[in-house]
């Protein structure tokens, strides 16, 4: 399965316009394709799709719960935690559901089988379908709880089961790290910026992750007109190819704004982005057969 993630540097940049836009051109060839929306703190790809959802599942992180009867407070599980959720003082042991990974290290170690692990929902995944051969799934974070990681990683787990063809992913914004769990082990990632100061300084931030994960990728401009050309030098500077360029135009504000796709605003961008779709394919095709 051939999975693309959209991503931006910073928010507002117009990534889940693209990614939502995307998706409906590529199932309109009569692919089937999966959507993803990873950006678990404020989902909003629904407001585009309106899916009919027939799945859900809670989401729960395994936090430790310690029996200090049975504790020896040998510290053996402050020691191997490295996010330092659960810490010995005094021989008492303590623990800080917040930071908690679930990763299970410390039960593991506990000479004394003193830790037992307690599930915490964190949030809810649902997913459902959307007319043209589109699958639809989405991650929602409670609110209050500090870790979006795990929801994405699970959402990406639980819909691996649905066999479509393509996969696209509408990554959070930033680079923190629910980017890099979105991300990875994708097979190439469009960044969406715009050509001003804070889109220039964000989309480096951006270019530079892909590249540490060596992800192939490439930007689009979006509102291209407003700003200046620094964006567009600094991608012939990194070697990212400039995929599209979609200008500032009033009725496209106007169109997102009532919840309409940005190909159904202006029908003319479909062939641009099927054209984007198809060269992307050609160029991890050609990378693999270098490889």
């Amino acid at each position: 399965k051939m999975i693309i993630a959209v991503a931006s540097g910073k928010g507002g940049t117009g990534k889940t316009t693209i990614a939502t836009s995307l998706v409906s051109t590529i199932a309109e060839s009569g692919k089937k394709v999966s959507f993803l929306d990873c950006d678990v703190e404020a989902p909003n790809a629904h407001l585009f799709f309106q899916p009919d959802y027939d799945q859900q599942k809670n989401v729960d992180l395994l936090i430790p719960k310690v029996d200090k009867d049975k504790c020896s407070g040998c510290g053996r599980c402050g020691e191997v935690c490295e996010f330092h959720a659960i810490v010995v003082l005094g021989g008492n042991p303590l623990v800080f559901p917040n930071l908690c990974h679930g990763c299970g290290s410390c039960t593991l170690v506990c000479p004394e089988k003193a830790i037992t692990e307690t599930p915490e929902v964190l949030g809810v995944l649902e997913s459902g379908s959307v007319v043209n051969n589109i699958h639809f799934a989405r991650g929602t974070l409670n609110v209050g709880e500090p870790m979006a990681s795990p929801i994405i990683r699970q959402l990406k787990q639980w819909e691996n089961q649905h066999q479509t063809e393509i996969t696209i992913i509408d990554s959070p914004p930033g680079t923190s790290c629910p980017v890099v769990e979105s991300i990875r082990g994708t097979d190439f990632v469009i960044l969406v910026t715009e050509s001003t100061p804070f889109g220039l300084h964000d989309l480096k931030l951006a270019a530079q992750l892909v590249d540490d994960l060596h992800i192939p990728a490439g930007v689009i401009i979006n509102r291209e007109g407003i700003g200046d050309s620094q964006a567009e030098k600094f991608c012939h500077e990194a070697n990212l190819p400039i995929l599209m360029r979609i200008p500032f135009e009033r009725v496209i504000g106007e169109g997102i704004a009532r919840g309409e796709l940005l190909t159904d605003i202006k029908p003319e961008l479909k062939d641009k982005f099927s054209k984007m779709y198809t060269n992307i394919m050609k160029s991890l095709k050609a990378r693999e057969v270098s490889l």
